[in-house]
């Protein structure tokens, strides 16, 4: 028998494969695809305390080798998860993970109060890459002091386990690893899209109304492989990777890197079924490798 299962904290997934927040929805979506209780994971769609409209104007293009968007969070809010969203994940026997996304330390650190204390959700996403108002618009994540505050009072409430998923957008993310597993955090994922921007050559004037946006697909994966290999090297907790992952062969990459689990992202907009598919992908290659755990090939590349 594989032992496909990895420990994040409390929680143990059935098997590293799991589907990036802000790509799938609130796993609803995707079950028309896949048998969504086969995956390690659903990371839901970031919330919000209360809904949000998400940005104005265009929000999502193709780029060569992948996708720039500028969603702006748009999402049901608390109350609507809870009550519609989190019982069709619970019904269908989903390890649901929610994202959280709010735009103050307070909003941050009552979403993850509240998320962490309902029955069936055994860990919460904390997003360090969306803007403080408080603090002028900067990313929690790209300022070691204000991500530090961030990640304390969340620590200090949440009682599952905690992922911090990680900016790349910094010159150094792997300070900000070694800061989150300082605090406590039970893991980090690895990475968040990249800063990109599209100018409107017609219009002389950048094609989203928030000037940048998020790059993500396989464009990113050699520097998200990257990263992963470094935060690796400097921490002890889990790193969930993710950026440009399509493949049995970009799994095993990044899972050689150092990551744990793997989280699909632009891929499941290509082909809707990719997640659960890499499932019996990798089951079928650690046979084929005569490994007996996953825990053979993480951070192989390391040895």
């Amino acid at each position: 028998m594989l032992n496909t299962g990895i420990k994040i904290g409390n929680l143990t997934l059935k098997n590293p494969v799991t589907v990036a927040s802000g790509t799938a929805g609130y796993g609803e979506e995707l079950s028309r695809f896949i048998d969504i209780s086969k995956i390690g994971a659903v990371f839901t769609k970031g919330l919000s305390l209360e809904p949000r409209r998400g940005n104005p104007g265009n929000r999502i293009m193709e780029t060569p080798s992948g996708v720039l968007n500028s969603i702006g969070l748009e999402n049901v809010g608390l109350a609507e998860f809870l009550d519609k969203k989190l019982p069709f994940l619970i019904k269908n026997k989903v390890t649901a993970i929610p994202n959280i996304a709010g735009h103050s330390v307070e909003e941050n650190v009552e979403l993850c109060r509240v998320l962490s204390e309902t029955d069936g959700i055994d860990a919460v996403e904390l997003n360090v890459s969306c803007p403080n108002v408080k603090q002028g618009g900067m990313a929690f994540g790209t300022n070691l002091e204000i991500f530090t505050d961030l990640v304390e009072k969340a620590r200090s409430v949440t009682k599952c386990s905690l992922i911090v998923k990680l900016s790349p957008n910094v010159t150094d993310i792997t300070q900000f690893a070694v800061r989150a597993e300082e605090i406590g955090a039970d893991a980090v994922s690895a990475v968040n899209t990249l800063l990109g921007m599209k100018i409107d050559i017609k219009k002389r004037r950048p094609h989203f109304a928030n000037k940048v946006a998020g790059l993500s697909g396989p464009a990113i994966k050699p520097v998200a492989v990257r990263i992963v290999y470094q935060i690796y090297s400097k921490v002890k907790i889990p790193v969930i990777g993710m950026g440009g992952i399509s493949n049995i062969e970009d799994v095993i990459e990044f899972m050689m890197a150092g990551a744990s689990a793997v989280s699909i992202g632009t891929a499941n907009m290509i082909e809707p079924s990719v997640s659960e598919k890499l499932v019996s992908d990798l089951e079928k290659y650690l046979a084929e490798e005569s490994c007996s755990s996953i825990h053979d090939i993480i951070g192989a590349a390391h040895r």
